[in-house]
């Protein structure tokens, strides 16, 4: 299908460049750490989409082809998918995999015009804390001094990689991608300590949350605690590995839960 290339201004005004594709109700794919367009977790699941929905993929501030504006803050990101949706004409659907969902989840908590998101393993701790943890001091130091391997190597032991996926992972066209926008790390860390249980109260729209059977035990509980948080939360297991599953099945889940008749309430 036709794809076309898109820009537009986020409130702190920084550009945000965006792409649109298929048919059918908008659909804004936010990508999770380290990814954007160029390097993106979406590129099998979107061909799925676009019989059924407009697809659109924006690079997230920092990455690809949009701009940044310091000092970083969860609310300019929100920001950022607010002038997306509103360029589209608003207002669009979301599904976001992994920290991208939490900032799906804050986009929704804030009041942005999104009817139904859907969220892959977002992970949201049982802690209201909200200060810079350990782990986003660590990565900052890293990223500030320079350091931008050691800073994938540090966000993915951060958040629990398995060994034998790290191994993989290392010195591959993937960490060279990650590592060229490593500042971005720190973002979604900072968007992990600033998402506490208490933001689901915020939403109130229907949100589809979805983890991998072959995910951690950590990964699933914390996705089916997050379904039961939310007042009009559900929660769907799919086949998968470890923080992920096959694009044809979660493309059908996606297509169900965003084309599906409209319930009362």
């Amino acid at each position: 299908m036709t794809t076309s290339q898109h820009r537009t201004t986020s409130q702190d005004g920084t550009l945000i460049a965006y792409e649109r594709s298929g048919a059918g109700p908008p659909l804004v794919l936010v990508e999770a750490a380290g990814h954007h367009r160029g390097f993106s977790s979406f590129d099998g699941l979107v061909p799925l989409l676009e019989p059924h929905l407009t697809v659109v993929r924006y690079d997230r501030r920092g990455r690809g082809g949009s701009g940044d504006t310091a000092p970083y803050a969860v609310e300019r990101e929100v920001d950022d998918l607010a002038a997306v949706i509103d360029d589209l004409g608003g207002p669009a659907r979301l599904y976001g995999f992994s920290s991208g969902g939490l900032l799906a989840l804050h986009a929704a908590a804030a009041g942005v015009p999104v009817p139904q998101l859907a969220a892959l393993e977002p992970p949201i701790g049982d802690g209201e804390t909200m200060t810079a943890s350990g782990f986003t001091r660590d990565l900052t130091a890293l990223v500030a001094a320079g350091r931008s391997s050691e800073a994938v190597e540090a966000f993915h032991e951060g958040i629990g990689v398995p060994a034998e996926v790290m191994a993989e992972l290392r010195g591959s066209p993937a960490w060279t991608a990650m590592a060229a926008i490593a500042p971005t790390l720190v973002y979604d860390a900072v968007i992990g300590d600033r998402s506490p249980p208490s933001l689901l109260a915020r939403i109130t729209v229907p949100v589809l949350v979805l983890d991998s059977e072959g995910s951690s035990d950590d990964l699933t509980g914390m996705a089916a605690r997050v379904a039961k948080d939310l007042p009009r939360g559900v929660h769907r297991s799919l086949p998968g590995e470890w923080h992920g599953v096959p694009d044809a099945d979660l493309a059908a889940a996606l297509v169900e839960f965003f084309t599906a008749p409209a319930a009362p309430g």
